[in-house]
């Protein structure tokens, strides 16, 4: 006869994919969002489950709570931080797990873990990016934000408010189909592969903007790099001493949802590239090159006759 399995930890498990899914959009980490839900899980079991009438908003509540002590923390360490800070970019086994509980399909902040959203949220305070994700992805109410956050409700309205303004003033906006941006990002591989300056041109809007992340371990752009004669020259340097050090692979993929590419040289990762496009056009390169956040993505590529690798990507 099979073990009776725990009610308690049944009860979490039921709830952990969401939980998850609160913590990597407060953090951009998905390594300390693991963490969290696993603190949140020890406090669960320190609970009688009885006396919880509402596991889901208390689990979340505690979720939320740990959530901004490790923001606040990690803002902290950010501020001398070598280089932009990029979130930890999810491939699709993990954008898959925290599908599993997916919030109201018509929060538009819900279905959108981009790099570009992730990288705006970075700049609101712990407590409003704490009340517009509770808001806006996970449809509470202002008195239950009001109870995880300690305030009175008028205070965040106020929170959400001026972090919708401040996400809706600075978040980019696409203007593209996913089969648009998919055919851009192997457009964008396929000029890398073959260190086409040319190719590579046509495809920069006049005011992309480039974030490179290195965290002080790998070389990468110390700042965002503007205007697409400074990124098209940075470009083409990076591929020119890539070429020179290896022969690299690129694998299209999809980072945090969306069409991207990683390069691999010698059996390792050397990067994620990701990309936002405006109609023909990409506005924008995210790069992720610290070795600490492409962890997840050297577990997920990094196998026996992967089908994902390849040198010569296509559209």
């Amino acid at each position: 006869m099979a073990a009776m399995k725990d009610p308690s930890l049944v009860a979490f498990q039921a709830h952990r994919a969401h939980l998850l899914g609160i913590a990597y959009r407060m953090l951009g980490e998905m390594s300390g969002a693991e963490d969290i839900v696993q603190e949140a899980w020890l406090r669960w079991q320190g609970q009688d489950a009885t006396t919880i009438r509402d596991p889901r908003a208390w689990l979340s509540a505690v979720t939320i709570r740990l959530a901004l002590d490790a923001l606040r923390s990690a803002r902290a360490r950010r501020e001398t931080y070598v280089g932009p800070w990029l979130p930890e970019p999810l491939m699709p086994d993990d954008m898959r797990a925290l599908a599993a509980d997916t919030p109201a399909a018509h929060a538009e902040l819900a279905s959108d873990l981009s790099l570009a959203l992730l990288h705006v949220l970075e700049r609101l305070s712990p407590e409003e990016r704490a009340a517009l994700i509770l808001h806006d992805a996970f449809d509470r109410d202002y008195a239950e934000i009001a109870a995880v956050l300690n305030k009175n409700e008028a205070a965040c309205r106020k929170l959400v408010s001026r972090a919708r303004e401040r996400v809706k003033a600075e978040r980019p906006r696409y203007t593209v189909s996913k089969e648009q941006h998919t055919q851009m990002i192997a457009r964008f591989a396929q000029a890398m592969a073959e260190g086409n300056a040319s190719s590579l041109a046509g495809l920069f809007a006049n005011d992309i903007v480039f974030y490179s992340d290195g965290g002080g371990r790998v070389s990468a752009a110390l700042n965002p790099i503007f205007g697409a004669d400074k990124v098209m020259r940075l470009i083409e340097g990076l591929s020119r001493k890539l070429h020179e050090q290896t022969t690299p692979e690129f694998a299209v993929t999809e980072i945090n949802g969306q069409p991207s590419f990683v390069i691999l040289g010698d059996g390792e990762i050397y990067s994620t590239m990701t990309i936002e496009v405006d109609g023909d056009r990409i506005t924008g390169i995210y790069v992720m090159r610290n070795p600490e956040k492409l962890t997840r993505v050297a577990r997920a590529l990094i196998t026996p006759a992967s089908p994902s690798r390849g040198s010569s990507p296509s559209a």
